[in-house]
């Protein structure tokens, strides 16, 4: 499959090959926020701490502005952008709420009554005249 087979599927970022080598620099700069001495670091100074990795513009931009679903496009891991919303002390569940337009409680529940229903979010080409996304 390729990440065209995955294109109708809502909120669906296929993280493969490409999208690995599209955000190497952005996952390994997300990885360095295990070490407390870089979160120090980031949190002193957001911009000159990423000026230090070779990011896109775009990839510094999706950062600095928390949009985590950019970073994801821009080709960020999910399991690698943890380390920033850790570093600004928020949940996961937080982070993935806040990922799908819900408040971490409102993601909770969804998540304890089974998730997202399945009906109308298969693929985009449901979605028509529907506003919003994933």
């Amino acid at each position: 499959m390729t990440a065209a087979d995955f294109a109708d599927i809502p909120g669906t970022v296929l993280f493969d090959a490409q999208q690995s080598r599209k955000g190497y620099a952005l996952n390994q700069f997300c990885m360095s926020l295990m070490q407390s001495a870089n979160r120090e670091r980031f949190r002193a100074d957001e911009p000159a701490y990423l000026a230090e990795w070779p990011m896109t513009p775009e990839q510094r931009e999706a950062v600095l502005a928390r949009d985590m679903n950019r970073c994801l496009a821009l080709g960020g891991n999910v399991y690698f952008l943890v380390k920033i919303a850790a570093t600004d002390g928020i949940s996961v569940q937080e982070m993935v709420g806040g990922m799908t337009g819900m408040s971490e409680a409102d993601y909770r529940a969804m998540m304890l009554r089974g998730g997202r229903p399945i009906e109308g979010n298969r693929y985009l080409h449901e979605w028509s005249g529907r506003k919003g996304s994933v």
